[in-house]
């Protein structure tokens, strides 16, 4: 099997995955009072689906687009270091991999490195992965922004949980595995409710920013250990 053939193979579990987030997504960004082309169009641009999620919110909120491409910034922040531990497995120079890095998401990553712990990754094979999961994507946003009108109301108001379940999804495995990212997450949250609490004029956008910004400072500076899994 071609290496690209390989990459489309271990995507497909990723687009599958990707599909009901995005479906919700696309939906809740009709509501949110964007267009299905620029939904769309936000998917495809973008490819970034925590950071598509509270956009939206923030949007919703009627904040600064200043504080929504900070917050949106700190989040994504950690693609920095993906792009940064995959380009040392990349058998590319710079150039392809600035372009190949567009495909970088929490779940291409891991499958990309899980799969070439001890090996090279090539760019074929990064393609294929990137490109499969990125169609699973853009599709779920395109289905759940053109059709939402057809989708009853009560099941899109139901479905918009799903944005919690992605984070509560990609939050508890890191907080079992490290006491440090749990002290993070609680902290953070804790931060979110005393600010908004003492500040109630103090936007979404900035809360967000400023309790993200505290947290992750304080827990960089204790001991990371990980913890057993129960």
């Amino acid at each position: 099997m071609g290496n690209f053939s390989k990459g489309v193979k271990d995507g497909l579990p990723i687009a599958i995955g990707y599909l009901p987030i995005a479906l919700t997504f696309g939906i809740l960004s009709v509501q949110a009072g964007l267009t299905p082309v620029q939904a769309t169009g936000m998917s495809m641009w973008v490819f970034a689906g925590a950071s598509q999620f509270i956009a939206i919110n923030l949007l919703q909120s009627h904040v600064l687009i200043t504080e929504i491409i900070l917050t949106t910034f700190i989040i994504n922040l950690r693609h920095l270091l993906m792009s940064t531990s995959l380009s040392r497995k990349l058998q590319t120079g710079p150039f392809l991999s600035s372009l190949l890095s567009f495909g970088i998401t929490d779940e291409t990553f891991v499958v990309a490195s899980v799969n070439h712990e001890n090996s090279s990754i090539t760019p074929s094979y990064f393609l294929g992965l990137a490109l499969t999961a990125y169609s699973g994507w853009v599709l779920g946003t395109f289905t759940g922004s053109f059709f939402s009108d057809f989708i009853p109301s009560n099941l899109a108001t139901g479905m918009s949980i799903a944005l919690y379940a992605m984070f509560i999804g990609l939050l508890v495995p890191s907080m079992k595995k490290s006491w440090q990212v749990s002290f993070i997450a609680v902290l953070g949250g804790l931060l979110s409710w005393g600010l908004t609490s003492l500040f109630p004029k103090l936007s979404n956008g900035w809360v967000i920013i400023l309790a993200t910004m505290i947290a992750a400072t304080i827990g960089s500076l204790l001991p990371n250990r990980e913890v057993n899994s129960l």
